[in-house]
């Protein structure tokens, strides 16, 4: 199957606050689709998207059904996360293993990882991203924990599109 006959799903989902049940929910549903033949589109940010790729690439080892869509090129976007560890926003090894993690999607398939031409991560950049995963998506996954807004914006803008969404929420204590 090449890639203009693939269905490609979109993962939207939470990336502060996650869960053993939302990480389960999450591995399930990637690894069912990867075998069904579909691609997953995420924005290859820490927690859902990080789990979501995570699991794709065990089910993918070419990474042929992945496709990671990036605000910026990846030497800004790590050392964006590296800036927000120093932050303490997050910690070094969250930003290390993500760094990786998008380095190894783009050494095994460099067509896999789509680098938006934005000059910083901020708010609209991110939601930028958003609107370009889900341009490239037929379908949405949705994990919304407490309510997050960069999954809202994911859900709307999929819903204008008028994509099939399955929208999994969880409400975590922090």
């Amino acid at each position: 199957m090449d890639d203009s006959d693939r269905t490609w799903v979109a993962i939207s989902g939470s990336w502060r606050t996650t869960t053993p049940e939302v990480e389960t929910d999450v591995r399930h549903d990637v690894k069912a689709l990867m075998q069904r033949g579909e691609g997953m589109v995420s924005g290859g940010a820490l927690g859902v998207d990080f789990i979501a790729t995570d699991e794709a690439l065990k089910n993918d080892p070419m990474g042929q059904q992945i496709r990671i869509i990036l605000p910026t090129p990846l030497p800004l976007y790590a050392a964006h996360y590296r800036q927000r560890a120093i932050e303490g926003k997050i910690t070094s090894a969250q930003a290390e293993a993500l760094i990786a993690q998008l380095e190894e999607v783009k050494r095994r398939n460099p067509t896999s990882l789509i680098e938006m031409g934005a000059p910083l991560c901020n708010e609209e950049t991110y939601y930028a991203r958003n609107t370009a995963v889900v341009a490239h998506a037929q379908s949405l996954l949705a994990y919304q924990v407490n309510g997050s807004l960069g999954v809202a914006d994911t859900i709307r803008k999929a819903r204008e599109k008028g994509l099939e969404i399955v929208h999994r929420t969880y409400t975590v204590a922090e």
